[in-house]
């Protein structure tokens, strides 16, 4: 029983420590915080709009595009992630498979530049 216990002990550390440090920084956040914030930081921001508005107001695409371009790009590090760390052990098949998929996300890239999805006015 007492080996069972030596094994445990630094997940058991681990998750104190874990615990702690969590609880110091929400602590600090609720000692430290500012209470009244400035007009800047309660005004529309990322979205373009302000947060307690007419939910039927128009709201325009280009937020939808950049969010969308976004999906794509972290969808494709998620895809190179676990490609890289496995590429001592990849067939040709699986290399060109991805180089196909690298190329196919460069053209959309290259489409949505020329198209103008990239400028912001």
């Amino acid at each position: 029983m007492d080996l069972l216990l030596r094994e445990y002990l630094p997940i058991l550390v681990l998750m104190g420590v874990a615990t702690g440090l969590g609880l110091v920084l929400i602590l600090a956040a609720a000692v430290l915080a500012v209470r009244n914030p400035d007009p800047e930081k309660v005004s529309a921001y990322e979205c373009g709009f302000n947060a307690f508005d007419d939910a039927r107001m128009k709201f325009d695409v280009r937020f939808y595009l950049v969010s969308i371009l976004f999906i794509i790009f972290d969808l494709e590090v998620a895809f190179l992630f676990p490609w890289a760390v496995a590429f001592g052990e990849i067939s040709m098949a699986a290399f060109w498979s991805m180089m196909l998929f690298l190329g196919v996300l460069t053209v959309g890239f290259a489409y949505e530049w020329k198209k103008g999805a990239l400028e912001w006015e």
